[in-house]
């Protein structure tokens, strides 16, 4: 899949289509020098990454407003929604390599994203109508560390392979949520969590 690819798959504008282009390629220059996603990837990126995040995009509530992307990496799920409309986005990336990237691609794409360059423990003061998330940690780590983030009727989007159904299993021992699964378009093994109503038990 390339460019026009996803603009099929996805149906957005030439003008949103033309920001993600410049992330991308700014993701090659990147790459060269900071492991930013895995080699082998790049090749399929706009399948693999962009349309990847993108497709949590028409599962976030209408009302959303602001989110905050845990583990942000080279800015997947979070850049890529941001991008493709989100008001108000922060990327939580520890890595300081990986940030400079992520606030060098954010200017470029004109995204309205805030980068914080520290763990997700020390990240304080934000509330969120959704928390995302990619390839990160277990269900039950990434509630621990972000169910602080959400609003009340805040919404979690968390994009997950094949050990769903454990990673479920484990964290209703610690957490009470309404569930919704969807099938990933990008991978057939993998699904999408849409959690609500988290509460700890």
């Amino acid at each position: 899949m390339g460019a026009e690819g996803f603009r099929k798959a996805t149906g957005v504008s030439r003008e949103t289509l033309e920001r993600l282009t410049v992330y991308e390629a700014l993701l090659r220059k990147w790459q060269k020098t900071i492991n930013l996603v895995g080699p082998k990837t790049l090749d399929d990126a706009w399948n693999r990454h962009f349309l990847d995040s993108a497709q949590l995009h028409p599962l976030l509530p209408e009302s959303t407003r602001v989110l905050v992307d845990l583990g942000s990496g080279a800015g997947f799920p979070g850049l890529v929604l941001a991008i493709l409309g989100v008001p108000e986005v922060h990327l939580i990336e520890s890595d300081v390599r990986k940030g400079a990237f992520l606030r060098e691609a954010a200017r470029a794409t004109g995204a309205p994203v805030t980068v914080h360059s520290k763990r997700i423990e020390a990240v304080q003061g934000l509330q969120a109508d959704a928390l995302t998330a990619r390839a990160l940690a277990p269900l039950a780590d990434l509630l621990d560390w972000g169910a602080r983030f959400l609003t009340a009727d805040g919404v979690a989007l968390f994009l997950k392979g094949q050990n769903v159904e454990d990673e479920l299993t484990d964290s209703t021992k610690y957490w009470k949520m309404r569930t919704e699964r969807f099938d990933s378009v990008t991978d057939p093994s993998g699904s999408i969590l849409r959690l609500s109503g988290i509460v700890r038990v």
